[in-house]
């Protein structure tokens, strides 16, 4: 038997359980996923590693917005909103929905929440907080007509295939970018001439990230069970002895709980006047169509990534998946933080064999415990997860070969799916574009028969995001 004939078997039945684990493995259904307990928290460690920076990243996002308008330091607050918020989208996700998905504020929305709605638009941070909260239940509303589950199987299966190789580039993108003066590992920097460029190895954090894909090759290839996690580990730790990334001042600290946010939604509600009313509605508007596309693109590529899409194209407990995000919508902006997605990192804990809900549990856990040891998580640096960000989009380029590239109707929405996903820095832009083209590419070749109406819909959809928000928000 070849190297290659051993890469294509299964992994091995787990082993049998008693008691409480024979419980816990029933109920994640251990057996038909071929998972055992140790890939599985091996996953989750490693999901929750790779998305940790979320934990400093999107305070300091929504501080800009807080801050200007509240005296007092409200980040450790926000730290705790953000973990809370994380860790209760991502039990219900493991838990009900049993999927090894991880949700958290989403980076793009929370930016736009502080620096378009509340610094551009001038709408209090309270009123745009209502704006979350009533889009989180629209969706919950949404999914239990089931119209949220029409959507994903309404998307073509080349458009499923390329919008999975798209995350994959994105993720790539996101770890091997950023500016080394705040800890990314500056691979890919920002030109003026050429746009983008390669990064200088005079910065040390480069040579770091460059280190720890070396290192987390070697793990990779060596099959070593937590591959990115100790890829991860070490370069940080690396870093720190270095002093090319600032050592943790602490071990524990005692989190406080956010007063100043919590329900401040429900005062924001009362803040709608006819004096902010349209541009309350565009903010609505804004917020569903990139949140719900974001997502779904997420589940689709991920999920496609763990095997979950179906001969027929669809996700298997679909319903509960998205029922998970939008309660997590709702939680966190009751909570006072910014619109809660499924984020495409989970592609992490995928990639170390987690096939479960217990991989999203894991990691829901870990966000609470890391609100007590937020000196350690805060402390590691972007090009720590350079190298896990790499090794997934590499991972995830497989699907690449399911797309039909001499078809031209397919080829093309395809490619500019997975193209404009990373470089346009946002899964629901390239996922529009792909959905825009693909019916059109159809109806010139004389084969409409091939489009359902539902997709056409979704053009029509994606025609007036785009127009209402260049109108809108230039």
């Amino acid at each position: 038997m070849n190297q290659a004939d051993v890469e294509l078997q299964p992994p091995p039945l787990p082993p049998p359980y008693s008691g409480w684990q024979a419980s816990l493995a029933n109920y994640f259904h251990f057996e038909r996923y071929r998972t055992n307990f140790r890939t599985e928290i091996l996953a989750g460690l490693t999901t929750f590693m790779t998305m940790a920076y979320i934990l400093v990243v999107h305070p300091l996002i929504m501080s800009d917005a807080v801050f200007l308008q509240e005296s007092g330091d409200l980040f450790r607050e926000l730290v705790v909103v953000t973990g809370i918020s994380t860790a209760i989208g991502t039990l219900v996700m493991g838990l009900y929905a049993k999927y090894p998905f991880v949700l958290a504020p989403g980076m793009g929305t929370n930016a736009f929440f502080a620096y378009s709605v509340v610094l551009g638009l001038g709408i209090d941070w309270r009123t745009a907080l209502a704006c979350v909260l009533i889009e989180g239940l629209i969706f919950i509303a949404l999914t239990i007509t089931d119209i949220r589950r029409h959507l994903i199987t309404a998307i073509p299966s080349c458009i499923k295939a390329s919008t999975t190789v798209g995350i994959g580039m994105f993720l790539a993108y996101i770890g091997l970018s950023g500016n080394t003066a705040i800890g990314g590992a500056g691979l890919i920097v920002a030109n003026e001439v050429t746009k983008t460029a390669f990064g200088s190895f005079r910065e040390p954090a480069t040579l770091l990230a460059t280190f720890g894909i070396i290192l987390s090759t070697f793990f990779i290839v060596k099959r070593i069970k937590g591959a990115l996690l100790w890829g991860i580990a070490g370069t940080a730790i690396l870093g720190w002895v270095f002093g090319v990334a600032k050592a943790p001042t602490g071990i524990m600290a005692i989190p406080p709980f956010p007063s100043n946010l919590f329900g401040q939604a429900f005062v924001g509600l009362g803040g709608i006047n006819g004096s902010n009313l349209i541009d309350f509605l565009a903010v609505l508007l804004v917020f569903l169509f990139v949140d719900m596309f974001d997502t779904i693109g997420t589940l689709m590529g991920v999920g496609t990534q763990a095997g979950y899409i179906d001969e027929n194209g669809d996700l298997p407990r679909a319903n509960q998946a998205l029922s998970a995000d939008a309660i997590a919508t709702v939680a966190g902006a009751i909570m006072g933080t910014s619109t809660v997605t499924t984020f495409a990192e989970s592609a992490a804990g995928v990639s170390e064999g987690g096939r479960t809900g217990l991989t999203a549990v894991v990691a829901g856990i870990m966000f609470i415990v890391a609100l007590l040891f937020v000196p350690i998580f805060e402390a590691v640096p972007a090009f720590a997860t350079a190298p896990a960000l790499l090794i997934v989009g590499v991972l995830m380029m497989s699907s690449v070969v399911s797309i039909r590239w001499g078809d031209f109707t397919e080829a093309i929405p395809a490619f500019v799916t997975m193209f404009f996903i990373p470089l346009g820095f946002s899964i629901a832009a390239g996922l529009s574009a792909g959905l825009i083209l693909y019916p059109f590419t159809k109806m010139v070749s004389g084969r409409s028969s091939e489009i359902p109406v539902v997709t056409w819909v979704l053009a029509a959809i994606f025609i007036f995001r785009f127009a209402f928000e260049t109108l809108r928000f230039g």
